[in-house]
């Protein structure tokens, strides 16, 4: 039980309300990637079990895990994965080569790659086959944007911000598709594509925004005007996270973005209405530790 009482960090407040996001926390493709790795580390007892890459990005998931016996390896270790190994693929994919490194090992393969990125992996392989410019927005070095691109051909052009697609400069005859990472930012995306439809005459938008996301942030938004302020609990590392502080800080005069109720600031007990919500990736656990700390804070 968590017990702050005697913490120099906390502060007696009985007027601080705590009042919850309505959408947070983890989305179908993680709680399904977890519970395919539970049920792998059971099915395949004595076989060693790994993922590429960390399954999901939340430090206090991947501790549990790893105590249940899971190795998490590098994308780029795939020669330390012995053969016939259990290697499950983490919910944000992994390029095509790596499926046929994994299959010339006889890997037993757990493919946990949310439906919606695997989803995108497809149009992206149809439309670079058909000739067709793939223009992905996201992050350069996030995991689904790595493995999306390895589904396009030559013929791929990464944008991560509105700068970047109004440098692009296309033949006036070509076609051009253009999706998204799925946890990108609706608003950002938007401004992208208006960019785009400016500068390509034959582009097809996909928006391919996982609704978890969109919802998460709707959500938020409509929390930030309650509250004085926000707890953003998730990854560092996790991408919709980061990206709910980002709303959150437009829309509220204080935001903390924490991974866990040992990180909540001294500056939370000044705020008599505190608002949390949680990244696809955070456990309904740690959702509940935080509030209880906050509780211990009257």
């Amino acid at each position: 039980a968590l017990n702050f009482s005697d913490s120099p960090f906390f502060c007696y407040n009985s007027a601080v309300e705590i009042i919850r996001s309505e959408i947070m926390g983890f989305c179908f493709g993680v709680r399904r990637a977890v519970e395919l790795a539970e049920d792998a580390m059971v099915r395949f007892a004595g076989t060693e079990v790994c993922s590429l890459g960390p399954l999901i990005h939340n430090r206090s998931v991947l501790d549990s895990l790893k105590e249940k016996g899971l190795r998490i390896i590098g994308e780029d270790e795939l020669e330390s994965v012995r053969d016939g190994s259990a290697v499950i693929v983490r919910a944000h994919g992994v390029p095509p080569q790596t499926l046929r490194i994994l299959a010339e090992k006889k890997c037993i393969l757990i493919d946990a790659t949310c439906p919606r990125v695997r989803a995108s992996q497809k149009t992206v392989e149809k439309k670079s086959a058909d000739n067709c410019t793939v223009i992905l927005t996201g992050d350069i070095n996030h995991g689904e944007v790595k493995a999306v691109a390895g589904y396009a051909g030559d013929d791929f052009i990464l944008v991560q911000t509105p700068e970047d697609a109004a440098r692009i400069e296309l033949p006036e005859d070509s076609r051009a598709v253009l999706l998204s990472q799925t946890t990108f930012s609706q608003s950002e995306f938007r401004v992208i594509e208006n960019i785009l439809r400016g500068k390509i005459k034959n582009l097809e938008v996909m928006d391919t925004i996982c609704p978890a996301t969109r919802e998460r942030q709707t959500a938020l938004a409509a929390l930030c005007s309650r509250v004085d302020c926000v707890l953003v609990i998730g990854g560092r590392n996790s991408a919709n996270t980061v990206r709910l502080c980002q709303t959150a800080s437009a829309l509220c005069p204080a935001v903390f973005h924490i991974e866990n109720a040992s990180e909540i600031p001294a500056d939370a007990a000044d705020y008599a209405r505190i608002g949390i919500t949680a990244g696809a990736s955070t456990p309904d656990s740690v959702i509940a530790e935080v509030e209880n700390a906050l509780k211990e804070m009257r």
